[in-house]
């Protein structure tokens, strides 16, 4: 029986699997998706997954390296239930702000590509905020949030404390010349607060609506500020 006063909370999915030019693949980061799920999941909240062009997301092939696991990234490979709905993700197109209490952004760095200038997901945030719900995201899903505006027509990231996958992070995995913008970069030309601490340690900030998390090891801190933003 499913509790009527649960919270409802949506996850957005890159549907990017290409790595630029490289001939690589990307995607979305396993240990980004599964950390905030369960977090979700566990605190009892109803998780709907969605991506752009719905159904199986893809999933960045480094992310399932043995060193990128983790206790979360363990439990969902043995779920066969949960990488059955990973598998049906809903279209963004079909998804209404108002049927959710919050979103979530998994990140990878499929999202660079396919949701910064995303014009279902930027209405999708934008409604979200209209109606003073919580928008997070964590590392390269941060750029999900670089063209959100607010009704004045500014970016909601201006004047405030953000962070997301940092430049020297991007450095140390050798993509700088890859991708198609660096994150920290952007986010400071759009006036926003970019705050970090040391490459792949835990960082998540919250500032109004907005909560966003540094990178893979963030992703369960980012979750846990937006039940705690739930809750309030």
């Amino acid at each position: 029986m499913t509790n009527s006063n649960a919270k409802k909370v949506l996850m957005v999915i890159t549907s990017h699997a290409d790595l630029g030019s490289t001939g690589e693949k990307t995607g979305f980061w396993v240990e980004e998706f599964a950390a905030p799920y369960y977090a979700f999941v566990d605190a009892g909240a109803h998780v709907t997954l969605a991506s752009p062009a719905g159904g199986q997301p893809p999933v960045d092939p480094k992310s399932e390296s043995p060193d990128a696991q983790t206790v979360a990234t363990r439990r969902f490979d043995e779920d066969t239930e949960s990488q059955a709905l990973l598998a049906k993700t809903a279209k963004l197109s079909d998804v209404k702000a108002a049927d959710y209490d919050a979103v979530f952004y998994p990140g990878g760095h499929g999202p660079l590509w396919d949701l910064t200038d995303n014009v279902e997901s930027i209405a999708l945030i934008e409604s979200f905020l209209a109606a003073n719900k919580p928008v997070a995201a964590v590392c390269h899903a941060t750029a999900a949030f670089l063209n959100i505006k607010d009704a004045a027509g500014d970016y909601v990231v201006s004047g405030k404390a953000v962070t997301g996958f940092s430049n020297t992070e991007e450095d140390a995995v050798q993509l700088s010349d890859v991708v198609p913008f660096l994150l920290e970069d952007e986010l400071v030309k759009r006036g926003g607060d970019y705050q970090k601490v040391a490459d792949w340690h835990a960082f998540a900030v919250q500032d109004g609506l907005l909560i966003t998390g540094q990178n893979p090891a963030s992703s369960e801190l980012a979750a846990e500020k937006l039940l705690a933003a739930l809750a309030a």
